[in-house]
């Protein structure tokens, strides 16, 4: 019998290769999707020789709106698609008006764009077969500000809200398709490096696993969660952030911005991270 087919963006690392591993233990072949053709190579042979799947690479970039049009029109074509973990992602440091444009509306095509396409073309096959699961990869971001980081939060917040929608859809059809807005804090993958973040600014009991981020995921899922916050730190800050006047958040966000030094000074030049596409 033909298994269920999960398709993982940004799957070459961090979360994406976590999930893909966690989807591959539990039955699922794999479509794996990302820029970098050997590490998704690599990590296929990986997983089919362990866990006795299938895996395809398929390499695409999610900020090109073509590449993306390919990839809805192959699930589209997938009947057995049960899983989709909209994963890619990236981030840049510098106040926005420093930053190129280019890479402000590359975040906007891959955290938004590509997701909205991605979500639509499997919901197509899902809701038919009356089961499958979808995971939006966000972030805690997207409950908060952050000077330096204008762009990342507020597309991050377009993706969690997109998912409580989504569930909302879904339960008003009767459909037993779940969907997730997973959104993790500080993860020890090569997202911050690749942004050029120090690591050692920021505490060290807030950095998290890879494994602890889809391991809270698959819970979430089992406990029919629709918004998932792994890690007591980031359910506090969460929850702190809502209670918090207007002005005390964007105070906050001003000096967190600052402790990560993501926003530098005016007239120290623009330091933009425009190819930190994650996988």
């Amino acid at each position: 019998m033909s298994r269920s087919l999960a398709v993982v963006t940004g799957a070459s690392s961090g979360i994406g290769a976590e999930f893909a591993e966690q989807l591959a233990a539990r039955g699922y072949d794999l479509l794996l999707v990302a820029r970098r053709e050997e590490r998704l190579d690599s990590l296929g042979r990986l997983l089919s020789e362990r866990y006795s799947i299938r895996s395809e690479s398929y390499v695409a970039d999610l900020a090109d709106h073509d590449h993306v049009t390919q990839l809805t029109n192959r699930l589209r074509a997938e009947p057995q698609l049960g899983f989709l973990v909209n994963n890619a992602g990236f981030g840049t440091q510098g106040l926005f008006w420093e930053v190129s444009l280019e890479s402000q509306e590359a975040m906007h095509q891959v955290h938004v764009m590509a997701t909205m396409r991605l979500s639509h073309a499997a919901l197509e096959v899902m809701v038919p077969r009356g089961e499958g699961a979808i995971v939006n990869v966000s972030s805690v971001a997207s409950f908060t500000l952050s000077a330096g980081g204008c762009s990342y939060c507020a597309t991050k917040t377009w993706m969690t809200n997109f998912s409580e929608g989504l569930a909302v859809d879904l339960r008003r059809a009767g459909s037993a398709v779940q969907v997730q807005a997973l959104c993790p804090g500080f993860t020890l993958t090569e997202f911050h490096d690749v942004m050029g973040v120090n690591r050692g600014r920021i505490p060290t009991g807030l950095w998290m696993k890879p494994e602890q981020i889809v391991d809270a995921s698959f819970r979430g899922f089992a406990e029919g969660k629709v918004i998932v916050v792994p890690g007591l730190p980031y359910k506090f800050i969460r929850f702190l952030v809502w209670a918090l006047p207007p002005g005390v958040r964007r105070w906050a966000a001003l000096r967190s911005g600052r402790a990560m030094g993501r926003d530098r000074r005016l007239g120290e030049g623009p330091r933009a991270i425009d190819q930190s596409l994650k996988g």
